[in-house]
Parts: C-alpha cells; sequence; structure tokens
C-alpha cells in the first residue's frame, strides 16, 4: 500500500509509533532515539518511511524521492543500523562501512551514541556533502509514510 503525502503530520505520526511498536521494548527505544538523533541532524530533511517486507526504514533526503536520501535507519528483528545510500563510493579510512554492494553500505547501531563518534559523523558529513540535491537550508522536513507491506518478516527475535 503505498501512502500519499497528503496525510495530516498527527496520522503519519500515529503510524510511525504503530510500526515501531512491532519492536521489541529495546529496538523500539533505540529506534526512536536514533531518529530524534538524525531528525536534529536532519532538521530540513523529509522523513520518508517504509514498512517493508524484510525492514522498517525511515530514510533522509532533501525530496520526497527516494533517489535523494542521503541515510536511512534501517531495523529488523536482528537489530538497527545506519544505512547510507551511496556508501560505496564514501570515503572510509576507519573502515566502519559493512556491506558489498554496488551502491548502499551500513553500520551497526547498537546504541545512539554510535552517532555521536568523530568517525561516523565524517561519514554522515561525506554523504551529506555529495548528495546530488542538496537539503533545504531552512524549514522543517515532513514525516511521510511511503510504503507499507501486508506481509512483513517479524520484528521481533523468536523466543525459545
Amino acid at each position: 500500500m503505498k501512502a500519499t503525502t497528503t496525510q495530516s503530520p498527527a496520522d503519519a505520526e500515529r503510524r510511525l509509533k504503530s510500526f515501531i511498536a512491532k519492536f521489541e521494548p529495546r529496538h523500539q527505544s533505540l529506534i526512536r532515539a536514533v531518529r530524534k538523533a538524525l531528525r536534529k541532524r536532519f532538521p530540513t530533511a523529509y522523513e520518508l518511511v517504509y514498512d517493508n517486507y524484510n525492514f522498517f526504514v525511515i530514510g533522509y533526503g532533501s525530496t520526497e524521492r527516494p533517489s535523494d536520501a542521503i541515510v536511512s535507519m534501517v531495523a529488523g528483528a536482528n537489530g538497527v543500523g545506519l544505512c547510507f545510500i551511496h556508501g560505496a563510493s564514501l570515503p572510509d579510512p576507519h573502515k566502519l562501512l559493512l556491506g558489498s554492494g554496488n551502491q548502499t553500505r551500513f553500520i551497526r547501531l547498537e546504541s545512539v551514541e554510535v552517532l555521536g563518534r568523530a568517525e561516523v559523523k565524517a561519514l554522515i558529513a561525506a554523504a551529506i556533502a555529495r548528495a546530488k540535491t542538496p537539503l533545504p537550508s531552512r524549514g522543517r522536513g515532513r514525516l511521510i509514510i511511503r510504503a507499507v507491506s501486508a506481509k512483513q518478516r517479524p520484528r521481533r527475535r523468536p523466543t525459545k
């Protein structure tokens, strides 16, 4: 199901809250903390939300187009990560970026404090500098629920 951008901010926040509620409590807390930190770092960015089959994703970009996303927070049953959409081309002297695809790389976020590390801040700054479309210089980005999959992998690990 694809959502339109005409949804009210309150409706979008309510839906977002319901997506996060599917996760284990510790992942819920981490998702909320990472979102808050990324919102602070990208105050003018659009937040594009996808509750897909494999992952829950909040992308941060300069427009409503997914191709303009700079980074995304990605969450699944195994944890939370920060995905660099064009990470394969970023300088990574500390070898933090994981993945082997042609375009995307990611780092695992055990805690929100990882975002405050100098080497992670440098990766984010490099991603912003290389963005095709610059972030707006003022204003506040909107939260947009882009897509929700009817069928999804579990958001919590199975209990033994």
